[in-house]
């Protein structure tokens, strides 16, 4: 499903802030008229906040009537709906019920207290109040939740917060909740490496770079230069077999279905740009040398940039022994591509399980080091994670060496329900 900035007005292509499109359609007729936000839920934990006070956000700003309680996840609203014209509501709820004031990030969780709605950042620390003079936010403080009780972004951002606090506090190179990635994780060179958001609207180097080399992309080529393309049977069944002996049999192996789960990209397409990659790397005199942008512009190019197979080509095309120290460095475009949904991030474990598992056994005991790297890069989130986790594995050495890991990531729900509970 198609992916937007949550500050549409930021044109970032790599803002690390995503939510899904909103998707309606309509249904009855007459009287019965309704639109059905079908990804709703989704896009409601993307910002971090309850469906309920989207929806009746809508109604109050349609003077419709919603449903703020459906057991079946149909979210409702009377009458005909737009989804351009829900998504243009959905920025304005964003702008007064989400963002920080200060720094305009979305990473804010709702707190009530005496009477009034707090939007406490987790990024810069600043508290900002919600105006009360809105319908919705009457509705807020009538239904706040249990005091104590946290919901599962609220836990995440605290305790994203805590370790960065701690860490910054003490200077360690250790995570400071006790986050398995050591010393080698290059943690401290992140903003060498490129590592971080960039500044919303910011016209910086990278930023300008991304978008001239994408606009030179556009271009058509020259006039006087005519390029031609041999199109015979035989010269097609060439250029299959050269991109099917390009790449490593694992990788082959993880594109060979062609067109599955809605993927019609083909496996060439990914084949291709492994090889691109890797070609690209001698050029350039390693694969730390090839651009995040020429990466993404090459993808593009591909068509397959927001294809969930991209994301495995990378994990296995774009790291060597030193991946934990590269992981940080390539960071913004990684979420970029695993951001846009659940199979994106599954791809991309997956990527590096093969990778680490087949072609860089020697990484294994490092493996919990590694997706530590990947969970405080924010890369792939807990959920999946877990998920990957609490599945089974042809390689077991690798999931073996991950239970560091993924126990330090059980302790640490584990320790914040104990602060749910105790408060």
């Amino acid at each position: 499903m198609a992916s937007v900035n949550i500050r549409r007005d930021v044109s970032d292509p790599f803002y690390r802030y995503k939510m899904e499109r909103l998707q309606s359609k309509v249904e009855g007729k007459g009287n019965g008229i309704k639109t059905v936000i079908v990804n709703l839920g989704n896009v409601a934990q993307q910002l971090a906040r309850p469906p309920s006070y989207v929806i009746k956000y809508f109604g109050f700003e349609l003077g419709a009537q919603t449903n703020i309680d459906p057991k079946d996840d149909r979210w409702i609203i009377n009458g005909a709906h737009e989804s351009s014209k829900l998504q243009d509501y959905l920025d304005g709820f964003i702008t007064k019920f989400v963002l920080c004031r200060n720094c305009k990030n979305p990473e804010t969780v709702v707190n009530i207290k005496d009477g009034d709605i707090l939007l406490d950042c987790k990024a810069c620390g600043h508290i900002s109040k919600a105006d009360l003079r809105h319908k919705l936010s009457s509705f807020i403080l009538k239904n706040a939740p249990k005091k104590g009780k946290k919901d599962k972004s609220t836990k995440k951002a605290d305790r994203k917060a805590k370790r960065e606090a701690e860490k910054n506090g003490n200077g360690d190179d250790n995570d400071s909740n006790g986050s398995p990635n050591g010393g080698d994780s290059g943690s401290d060179h992140a903003d060498e490496n490129g590592d971080g958001a960039l500044d919303a609207g910011s016209d910086d180097e990278f930023t300008r770079k991304i978008q001239s080399e994408a606009q030179e992309l556009n271009e058509p080529e020259s006039k006087e230069v005519e390029w031609q393309v041999d199109m015979s049977e035989e010269a097609i069944k060439a250029r299959a077999k050269a991109a099917e002996t390009s790449l490593p049999a694992d990788l082959k192996q993880s594109l060979k279905i062609d067109g599955e789960d809605g993927d019609d990209a083909g496996a060439n397409s990914y084949d291709e740009l492994g090889k691109w990659i890797e070609e690209k790397a001698k050029e350039e005199g390693g694969v730390d040398e090839v651009t995040d942008v020429d990466i993404y512009l090459k993808a593009k190019e591909l068509g397959i940039e927001a294809k969930h197979r991209t994301p495995a080509v990378l994990a296995q095309c774009l790291f060597d022994d030193t991946i934990i120290k590269q992981l940080p460095g390539r960071a913004q475009m990684l979420r970029k591509m695993t951001s846009l949904g659940e199979k994106h991030e599954k791809a991309f474990l997956g990527g590096i399980e093969r990778f680490v598992g087949i072609d860089k056994p020697n990484l294994i005991p490092k493996v919990s080091a590694i997706l530590a790297v990947i969970y405080d890069k924010e890369i792939i989130g807990d959920d999946a994670l877990k998920s990957w986790g609490g599945k089974a594995s042809k390689n077991k050495k690798v999931r073996k060496n991950a239970q560091i890991f993924l126990e330090w990531l059980e302790k640490a729900d584990s320790d914040d329900e104990d602060e749910d509970e105790s408060e």
